[in-house]
């Protein structure tokens, strides 16, 4: 079992910490500089914490838990028009990203109106690709209750956040709702906001965690940051991509971030131990700019 941590600290010397990661069996999940500033994402043995803790602190550099780390989750708006999308939407986006998740924004396109609202089936495809969303909503009750045919049946966790105070049992199809999170014409500063955001990451995590145990029960043949690791360094593309994350860790899988009809024959060659990972996972097209999405199978789904 692994742990997931930030690390910030400074450019210099930094290469000593990835080399203590690797060399208790780690990974390094992302990285980013930011001036004369380094933020590692790191997935470290749970028995190794206090290691890293005490190189960091050698370093002066400052070690957090990152418990959305390893996740990629979905913050859907109804729409992409300005009166839904800004801002709570955006400052969800961004809080989560602190706790280590890597988050996508998605607006549906016939969002608009608690009587016409709608949702495709590719938009559900592509929304159950992640494994969490949120459903960031507004700000009026009988709206909201409207639009649960938008959720109703994703088959990941849903987290709807919306303004007025609700029971998650009027939402059919959603595991939690947050209120005070509605549609606000600023940013989220304000000290009920930063409150209802914080609750927002308890519930979040909460599930995520959730989730984890349900897979120990049956876990993937290899873990999926190992499978990150080892597409990184078998497919030479991966180093000219210039999106951010171009591997992108999940709880059960990995998005990778290069042409499905160029480069799926590639990827499912990819050798992890004694397997192929076309072996060990389904390797489909993903409904994001065709990319490739990688789910990898239990031991016991595998026959």
């Amino acid at each position: 079992m692994y742990e997931t941590l930030t690390y910030t600290g400074g450019v210099h010397k930094n290469e000593e910490i990835k080399e203590l990661i690797e060399d208790m069996g780690g990974f390094v999940l992302q990285e980013n500089t930011l001036q004369m500033d380094i933020i590692l994402t790191l997935a470290v043995p749970l028995e190794d914490v206090e290691k890293v803790k005490e190189k960091a602190k050698e370093l002066m550099g400052t070690i957090k838990i990152a418990p959305m780390a390893g996740t990629e989750i979905a913050i859907v708006s109804p729409t992409l028009a300005r009166h839904h999308l800004p801002h709570s939407a955006c400052d969800i986006s961004e809080y989560l990203r602190r706790f280590g998740a890597k988050d996508n924004m998605i607006g549906l396109a016939r969002g608009a109106g608690k009587g016409i609202s709608r949702i495709s089936e590719d938009e559900k495809r592509l929304i159950e690709e992640h494994d969490l969303a949120v459903f960031a909503l507004g700000s009026f009750e009988q709206c909201i209750k409207d639009k649960t045919h938008l959720f109703d049946d994703i088959n990941i966790p849903v987290v709807v956040t919306g303004a007025p105070e609700m029971d998650v049992k009027d939402l059919p199809g959603a595991d939690a709702y947050i209120s005070g999170l509605g549609r606000i014409p600023r940013r989220l500063k304000r000290g009920e906001d930063i409150r209802a955001l914080r609750k927002l990451v308890e519930v979040v995590e909460d599930i995520l965690d959730s989730k984890r145990r349900d897979m120990a029960q049956d876990p993937p043949l290899v873990p999926s940051i190992l499978v990150k690791t080892e597409i990184e360094n078998q497919v030479p593309a991966i180093a000219d991509v210039y999106s951010p994350t171009p591997v992108t860790s999940q709880l059960d899988g990995v998005r990778v971030k290069l042409n499905y009809e160029q480069y799926n024959e590639q990827i499912r060659q990819v050798k992890i131990n004694k397997y192929y990972l076309d072996d060990i996972s389904e390797i489909t097209r993903s409904k994001m700019y065709d990319y490739i999405l990688v789910k990898l199978l239990s031991e016991s789904s595998i026959v």
